[in-house]
């Protein structure tokens, strides 16, 4: 038997399977934002010095000339050409009347009166009787405390000029701006046209307002009323829209569906339901026209704003201190009482008190008060000219006065080495590598910063932003203020995160600190130059560190919800996984509220150029000093009219980024 050998089958030979494909490691754009300043640094080292487009304080360049030859013409027509004659003076004329008007009511001598119409003890009765009305009886007891402490300050004329440019300015902007807003409520594409504006003039600083207008309206009560209503104008018309379309929609359909019109629909569904939030637009309208009118002073606005510019131009640290507190009371009275009023109507609903039944007739016996008051201050002098020579406010200004000197005595030492290693470690470092680089290696890096972190659209509007910054004349004193501007906002996020992280992780510590950064986001920027002045001196450091305090409350707040906002579930995760408090916040929640943490810097940038410009007032020099040295300086009207410009290109630039960056955090 033969064996048959099987031939072996001939396999295959296997493949190994292939190795997967490397993807290309994905560059952060932290690294890129890294590679632009590491290049940056070594192009500064190569050119220093070079094209840095350095213009001296008394130097003027064509645009600044052809601004003065502009105002010289307008001021040598105004009352020939037809657009003043029919259109800017019949504003001005108009505008004018409704101050006066208010101002021989409250704070002026009228006509054959040598006091106004209605003296201090009939303002305290009205002012105390409207509290009660909208609010409640603590808050009318806050409003006639208050108004009675502006008259013992000795500030009583003062205090009633700034508020009656403030109610002028409040109620012609109210007229078109609750309108408008209910228009961009109901219409799409009227809130698509507007919103772009409204973004606009938020983020334009006070300052930048007055210049232009003064081209148009001259200097006076009536330029800084237009600027404060213009101004004031979009909380309201903004807030507006937002309560319109909060309204639930199925509301609005039932109403049409019995038949309701699209006005009917407006008066009595819409507007009522919105009525909450509408007076918490007014209420920022109130708070906004409170600060423009203090900073009109520079257009010479009657007031208190006057007498702190005043005070703070001599050094008076005592005098300004008691000008600003009078400042912060009347914010303070007009922010409670429109808050009250808005949440009145709720807390009356909830409340179980039986003298609510008899609200009504104790109203109008209050009226019967009110109107004998009123009748006895138009009457008689004692109750119109507010009694005392305001010694109270003497005692303030002496006890500001000694504080001030008290502390440069003994705490000189550490604020001035507080100040120094911030400004010779930080702030004088940044601004040389701003103001001696080139021109157009700062704009390049500010481009390439602008599109990788707020995309395309960022980076063009840096590009003009850049362009017409070099246009201006003015770009070594706008490096100048930026550098100021992004030092400070560095020391605000850093307190807002912080003091954020420490609110957003504990309710008791939120409960505790918010009432206190309402009441600071409640004073007026102004207010905030006092203190520091008289720590620190006329320096720009001044206005630095003032710019600090004034953004922080903003993102602070802004942060704690962003860390609030983490779901709980996370957080308990990341717990039980064994991560420590340290962990949780730096690995869990900061990086989950990136979006707030960019918001915050959005806000803290526009909050800190607005301040850091008003400190041009106490020695910040640039951009500031060039707006304020064109209203006291009829050669330099065209270079402030160019500073303002270039104010509102840093802002334009700021927002635009930093919105960009929020929206690629949030997305």
């Amino acid at each position: 038997m033969t064996a048959v050998m099987e031939k072996p089958e001939q396999t295959e030979p296997v493949e190994k399977p292939a190795a997967p494909a490397r993807t290309p490691r994905k560059v952060s754009r932290s690294m890129v934002v890294a590679a632009i300043l590491v290049g940056w640094l070594l192009l500064f080292a190569l050119l220093r010095g070079r094209q840095t487009l350095a213009l001296a304080a008394a130097d003027l360049t064509d645009l600044h000339r052809w601004f003065n030859d502009v105002n010289d013409s307008i001021g040598a027509n105004r009352n020939s050409n037809p657009l003043f004659l029919y259109f800017f003076n019949e504003i001005r004329l108009v505008i004018d009347s409704v101050v006066t008007f208010v101002q021989e009511l409250i704070s002026q001598p009228s006509a054959g009166r040598p006091l106004p119409q209605i003296g201090w003890l009939g303002v305290v009765g009205i002012a105390g009787y409207v509290s009660w009305a909208v609010g409640n009886w603590r808050v009318a007891l806050l409003a006639v405390a208050g108004f009675t402490f502006l008259g013992l300050q000795g500030l009583w004329q003062e205090s009633m000029d700034t508020l009656a440019l403030t109610v002028s300015a409040v109620c012609v902007a109210l007229l078109f701006a609750i309108p408008l807003g209910v228009w961009a409520g109901l219409s799409d594409r009227f809130n698509r046209i507007v919103t772009p504006f409204l973004d606009f003039m938020q983020t334009m600083p006070t300052f930048v307002y007055l210049a232009p207008l003064t081209l148009f309206f001259l200097i006076g009560p009536a330029s800084a009323t237009i600027a404060t209503l213009i101004y004031a104008a979009p909380p309201t018309i903004r807030i507006t829209a937002h309560a319109i379309r909060s309204v639930p929609r199925t509301t609005v359909e039932a109403a049409e569906s019995l038949g309701a019109t699209r006005r009917q629909s407006l008066t009595k569904v819409l507007l009522p339901m919105s009525r909450r939030t509408l007076v918490m637009g007014v209420n920022q309208t109130i708070m906004a026209a409170l600060a423009m009118v203090t900073i009109a002073a520079l257009i010479d606005a009657p007031g208190l704003g006057k007498t702190v510019i005043q005070a703070l131009q001599s050094l008076d640290v005592g005098t300004a201190f008691n000008a600003g507190l009078a400042i912060v009371v009347m914010a303070i009275v007009l922010d409670r009482v429109t808050t009250a009023a808005s949440g009145r109507e709720e807390a009356a609903r909830r409340s179980k008190n039986r003298f609510l039944a008899w609200r009504r007739p104790l109203l109008g016996a209050g009226a019967v008060v009110t109107a004998v008051l009123v009748y006895l201050s138009h009457t008689y002098v004692w109750a119109a000219e507010f009694p005392g020579e305001g010694d109270t406010g003497s005692a303030v200004a002496r006890g500001a006065d000694s504080v001030t000197t008290w502390a440069q005595d003994n705490l000189s030492g550490l604020t001035n080495a507080f100040r120094d290693a911030l400004t010779n470690g930080l702030l004088n470092p940044f601004q040389t590598l701003l103001t001696d680089s080139p021109w157009w290696l700062v704009g390049a890096v500010l481009v390439a910063l602008g599109t990788v972190l707020g995309g395309r659209r960022a980076g063009l509007t840096t590009v003009v932003c850049v362009g017409l910054l070099v246009g201006t004349g003015l770009w070594s004193d706008s490096m100048t203020t930026m550098a100021s501007t992004l030092v400070a906002t560095v020391l605000v996020m850093l307190l807002g995160i912080a003091f954020g992280v420490w609110m957003g992780r504990s309710a008791l510590v939120d409960r505790l600190l918010r009432p206190t950064l309402d009441a600071a986001q409640v004073m007026p920027p102004f207010v905030y130059l006092v203190p520091f002045l008289a720590l620190f001196g006329a320096t720009r450091f001044t206005a630095i560190v003032a710019a600090v305090v004034y953004a922080a409350p903003v993102a602070i707040k802004i942060v704690a919800d962003g860390i609030r906002n983490v779901p709980a579930t996370t957080v308990e995760a990341a717990t039980s996984a064994g991560c420590n408090t340290w962990q949780i916040i730096t690995k869990v929640q900061l990086p989950m509220a990136r979006g707030a943490l960019t918001l915050a810097t959005n806000q803290g940038l526009i909050y800190v150029l607005s301040m850091v410009v008003v400190g041009g007032l106490v020695g910040a020099g640039a951009l500031g000093y060039d707006v304020v040295a064109g209203f006291s300086q009829g050669q330099l009207y065209g270079k402030g009219l160019a500073a303002g410009l270039a104010i509102v290109l840093l802002g334009v630039m700021f927002d635009r980024i930093t919105q960009a960056a929020a929206r690629r955090a949030g997305a």
